[in-house]
């Protein structure tokens, strides 16, 4: 779950970049990173961080050129912060390319040894991105015979990648002296849109993420770019695109829908406020069918993400709609922190309750999913102290039950707190006298019904079905201890930070 973006355009492309990599923040806030391009030369600067806190002016004045790329990082569990994993990632042969990934490949160590033993590529870190870079790399080596570039040999390039690249990425990359590319895996799992804006100069062109990005720096969508297809945009605006693969498919990450993307965004001729708004709709008839025995006074959503849901759950109960908890603006995104313990430590901090909400009343508590399930208990925990007498918890997610291979943080059963347990038993686990959870098949139609045309969907999360058909036990069991390995690093590393203080304190 990164944010990526590209831009071709007819003036400095930094500042624009900055500012949409602003609106991507909420997908990444490990790392952040902008590349631009001047003639046949790239210009880098990343960083550890919040973006506010990875660019100064003097890095802004650095990153000059009319077309760039930018990227926000989000960490997996164990993984440790570090400016080498930061992206852009960049290959100098045969060609300057710098690219960014939102998303992850499930087969990076086979195609690691690959890249050693028959490309003859080294790649220096850990990421699966810097061994996608170096895929497109010998595939644009391997596209043409004099060196020189054009759109059929790059998009004969992205076929190889195709073919080669097996699970979940959106990409977008520079090649020196060419132009832009961006392209999407076969699946359509992460999202990708592109847009345009007219200027007294010529047309700019921008690929982000989501469409927010676009609106807030006065881009036009035109559209998703599709599964399997790629678009590649010139030094000169010139714009090209073709499908790059066999028997594409669209399948969104419906998690997106729930959780990740902003409410103002559009994916794949989708509004995600108005799917979060079905969601609430859908929980409601739910509750009215199978639980009229519940006397809700009140109901109450856990910020952000789920307010809308909240709001249409209140409006078809009727029953008062209220706001409960106060934020803090200034904590990150407690799904996203790397640590178990962190994320704890972080729930009370973002959020306090408000007693005279909570007094007396029986509350309905709406939260967008239940993942780990730490979050949700430190809630109950603080709308019990703040004087409820009942409380109901609903999500607006069914279980989630299965490790995600495809960009998101839950990659282990053991985490996640619905692994092998009923609903009752959840609920009972985070302290909640009742639990709703979303149907998976009414999630669908939440979204379904906003584009009748989108027919299917990446749920694994949900119900173990890995759409890609590469995804083993095997591999889950080896994503398991690779993940546990890397917590135990992570935790060492921690505690000998906390030594190292104490040690300063004396």
């Amino acid at each position: 779950m990164c944010g990526i973006l590209g831009i071709v355009a007819k003036s400095p492309a930094n500042q624009l970049l900055y500012d949409g990599l602003l609106m991507l923040q909420h997908r990444g806030q490990d790392a952040g990173g902008i590349v631009t391009a001047e003639e046949n030369t790239f210009h880098m600067h990343k960083g550890c961080g919040m973006i506010r806190d990875v660019f100064r002016t003097r890095n802004m004045r650095s990153i000059v050129g009319n077309m760039g790329i930018a990227h926000v990082r989000y960490p997996t569990a164990g993984s440790v912060s570090s400016p080498a994993e930061a992206q852009p990632f960049y290959v100098n042969s045969p060609f300057g390319v710098v690219l960014a990934h939102n998303g992850n490949l499930t087969n990076a160590a086979q195609l690691n040894r690959e890249l050693f033993r028959a490309d003859l590529r080294h790649v220096n870190t850990n990421s699966d991105s810097e061994v996608l870079l170096n895929v497109l790399a010998h595939e644009l080596q391997s596209s043409t015979d004099n060196y020189q570039l054009d759109p059929a040999t790059i998009f004969a390039a992205v076929t190889g990648v195709h073919q080669r690249c097996q699970g979940a990425y959106a990409v977008v990359a520079m090649i020196a002296g060419y132009g832009l590319l961006a392209f999407r895996d076969p699946y359509g799992i992460r999202p990708l849109v592109f847009g345009s804006m007219e200027t007294e100069h010529g047309t700019e062109y921008l690929v982000a993420s989501e469409s927010v990005a676009l609106d807030t720096l006065g881009f036009k969508l035109i559209r998703d770019i599709a599964p399997g297809e790629a678009i590649f945009i010139d030094d000169d605006g010139n714009f090209y695109s073709k499908q790059c693969a066999t028997n594409p498919s669209l399948n969104p990450c419906i998690f997106e829908y729930v959780y990740l993307a902003r409410p103002d965004s559009m994916m794949d001729g989708v509004s995600v406020y108005e799917t979060r708004l079905n969601m609430g709709e859908s929980l409601a008839d739910k509750i009215s069918k199978n639980m009229r025995h519940l006397d809700i006074d009140v109901v109450i959503p856990i910020p952000d993400s789920s307010r809308p849901s909240a709001l249409q759950l209140a409006n078809h109960l009727g029953v008062n709609f209220r706001e409960g908890f106060v934020k803090n603006r200034y904590i990150g995104r407690t799904f996203i922190m790397p640590g178990q313990q962190m994320r704890r430590k972080s729930v009370r901090q973002k959020l306090n309750a408000m007693s005279v909400e909570f007094k007396n009343k029986n509350v309905l508590l709406v939260d967008d999913s239940i993942v780990r399930g730490t979050t949700s208990r430190e809630i109950v925990q603080m709308a019990r102290e703040a004087g409820a007498n009942n409380i109901y918890f609903a999500s607006a997610a069914p279980p989630i039950r299965h490790p995600n291979v495809y960009g998101i943080d839950m990659p282990t059963r053991q985490e996640l707190i619905a692994t092998d347990c009923s609903e009752l038993e959840i609920g009972r686990e985070i302290g909640a006298d009742h639990i709703i959870f979303q149907d998976l098949e009414a999630l669908k139609q939440c979204v379904s019904k906003v584009n009748p045309s989108l027919k299917s969907f990446e749920t694994s999360c949900f119900d173990g079905n890995y759409i890609t058909g590469d995804v083993t036990s095997d591999y889950l069991s080896a994503l398991e201890s690779q993940r546990n390995d890397g917590l135990i690093k992570l935790q060492r590393k921690s505690s000998t930070q906390l030594d190292l203080s104490f040690a300063t304190m004396d």
